[in-house]
């Protein structure tokens, strides 16, 4: 007569099931890109919270959230191109190409403010589909095509602002009709009861939702990380990547608009020579979250982290009542400690599989 195989007791705590359970377990956490920055975010504010006894207020917390905000709206756009796999040196000149097409445009012609934002819109949109069109068409590296789009807008903000206007600021646009209203959208205060925020930084918070939703719940987000993990593997299954990169060019593009949008209705004018430099910001925000420079790797909450970091650091040394010039040396070593602590996490998690 056939016997039945003796049951098989449940390992015991601490054998070879459970281990393998709590392995899987650390190497999703290990994989999320975020890990690495929300360590560093929580460093740094204990450091500041320590030493700086003004960093621990809530006014000084409106403070830095806000600063982060000015770079975290477009190292959303910066951080989702990244692991498409293309990189934008045009984003941060393209912010101060958007302020002042909205401000000379309204400005010089009478017209309601709202009439230059959508202006503004339409060209930082068409800036963006430029650059993503030239990448996919020519297939030259979108480091030396931003970087051409850099050059071409940061002679046109001096040079255009200083035909029309004889000085290198756009005219102040206070006294145009529609002003305030867009100041409302763009750069008014939120009162939320035990601190008041900077409407941008809810307006971050929101893209950095989107982004996130983007990347996890819709086939466009498969897309993206398909395109910049394998090109050549992503065209071969159906991914339309040439789309993909240039819909993330125009969401760069976007982005800069918003921003450029904020630092009009904020000052009433914006200078012409600013946002140089910025496009690195936003790269090593993105680094520092977690995106690889290589592609395939990253996250919009690891991006919102990385500015975070930055906002932090940079009023976190004036609260302390340093010399502020040692942010440039902090940004030199957060971007490389970012990139080793990344490879690292993103090795050992695949190790531990």
């Amino acid at each position: 007569m056939a016997t039945q195989p003796p049951a098989q007791s449940a390992p015991p705590p601490g054998s070879a099931g459970p281990a393998r359970v709590q392995k899987s377990l650390l190497s999703r956490v290990l994989a999320r890109p975020e890990v690495g920055a929300l360590a560093a975010a929580v460093a740094i504010f204990a450091f500041f919270y320590a030493v700086a006894p003004t960093f621990r207020t809530l006014p000084a917390a409106s403070t830095y959230l806000y600063a982060s905000s000015t770079i975290g709206i477009v190292a959303v756009g910066v951080a989702l191109l990244m692991i498409g796999g293309e990189f934008d040196l045009s984003s941060g000149v393209a912010v101060t190409t958007a302020a002042l097409t909205a401000a000379m445009f309204c400005y010089q012609l009478s017209l309601n403010v709202w009439v230059g934002v959508i202006v503004s819109l339409a060209l930082a949109l068409a800036i963006g589909f430029l650059n993503g069109y030239l990448v996919v068409r020519t297939g030259i590296p979108s480091f030396l095509v931003t970087l051409s789009t850099f050059f071409v807008l940061q002679g046109i903000n001096l040079g255009v602002t200083k035909l029309i206007t004889g000085a290198v600021a756009s005219p102040n646009v206070s006294q145009l009709d529609g002003f305030s209203s867009a100041r409302a959208v763009f750069a008014s205060d939120v009162d939320l009861g035990i601190i008041t925020l900077k409407i941008t930084v809810l307006w971050w918070l929101l893209f950095v939702a989107v982004g996130t939703w983007v990347l996890l719940r819709t086939r466009v987000g498969n897309w993206i990380f398909a395109s910049g993990g394998n090109e050549a593997s992503a065209r071969a299954v159906g991914v339309p990547v040439k789309k993909v990169k240039i819909g993330l060019f125009m969401a760069v593009g976007f982005l800069a608009w918003f921003l450029g949008m904020h630092l009009l209705m904020n000052f009433s004018s914006v200078q012409a020579g600013i946002g140089v430099g910025n496009e690195f910001v936003y790269i090593i925000a993105a680094v520092v979250g977690g995106a690889l420079l290589t592609g395939g790797y990253g996250s919009a909450v690891g991006s919102a982290l990385g500015a975070v970091i930055f906002g932090m650091t940079t009023q976190g040394i004036v609260f302390a009542g340093w010399d502020p010039n040692w942010f440039r040396t902090f940004l030199g070593v957060m971007l490389l400690l970012a990139v080793l602590v990344n490879l690292y996490i993103k090795n050992y998690a695949a190790q531990r599989k």
